[in-house]
């Protein structure tokens, strides 16, 4: 490397280093052995969207889950992702709702394209039926900052259905959000062994405010409605279920 001086105004002296004699292979400025300034490198996260005590009008209390976790690239991923709830009270009886393994890839800013399999059922009991999908997933950001997270399963059987979730995070202040979420589930077929009829199954909505005690670490509570249409409200009524509930929510949102 060369250093020009260059002599300035009150005596100073002006040094600029020239980097002139030595580049990088990736055509930058700066040492042979220096690596270039852009590499992806793979690394893992471990979200806990939610973890809550949900206490419903109707019902038993649950232990609800919904966690996210991923390894990978800037471009390429694999993901593992679960969500469920351990209804309360003699018997503890964990259910997983979806339980999915998907490869994903970044196919534009914000947004990524996923497919896998996935699971649902009970997880070490016998309880709960069981069945397996082929999932396409579409996971990102929408405009205006809507988290969004839609979903087409195919199951071994050919049965088809599909679910959107969204949620929102209003900034407060610095540490205290408030988050509105919506999700809605469909599907082409009816399946009575897991209450699902044809068409809309069910609508929830919920408002959760949370404090962020570090950004990693922030508990929260908040409330939820859902309601269950068509057949699918029609297989809860004989069942002796509701189709319309609400409930109060408290829980920790957590990463790593």
């Amino acid at each position: 490397m060369k250093l020009k001086g260059i002599a300035g105004g009150l005596g100073t002296t002006i040094f600029i280093l020239a980097a002139t004699d030595v580049q990088a292979e990736d055509g930058y400025d700066a040492p042979a052995e220096w690596p270039s300034p852009v590499v992806e490198h793979s690394r893992g996260s471990l979200l806990f969207d939610r973890l809550e005590y949900a206490r419903p009008d109707e019902g038993d209390d649950a232990l609800v889950w919904d966690f996210r976790a991923w390894y990978g690239g800037d471009v390429n991923r694999i993901y593992l992702k679960g969500e469920g709830e351990n209804v309360q009270g003699d018997d503890l009886d964990p259910e997983f709702e979806s339980l999915d393994l998907l490869y994903s890839r970044l196919i534009a800013p914000f947004w990524e394209l996923q497919g896998g399999v996935g699971y649902q059922g009970g997880i070490a009991t016998d309880d709960h039926p069981e069945r397996y999908f082929g999932v396409l997933n579409l996971q990102g950001v929408a405009p205006y900052r809507f988290e969004t997270d839609a979903d087409l399963r195919i199951s071994e059987d050919g049965d088809i259905s599909a679910s959107l979730e969204s949620e929102y995070d209003l900034r407060i202040s610095q540490r205290l959000f408030l988050q509105p979420r919506l999700e809605m589930a469909v599907s082409a077929n009816e399946v009575p062994e897991f209450g699902v009829g044809k068409g809309l199954n069910s609508v929830r909505t919920g408002l959760r405010i949370r404090y962020e005690l570090h950004r990693k670490f922030a508990p929260y509570i908040g409330g939820y409605w859902q309601k269950s249409y068509g057949d699918t409200a029609d297989m809860a009524r004989a069942e002796g279920e509701a189709t319309e509930d609400t409930g109060i929510v408290a829980g920790i949102r957590m990463w790593y």
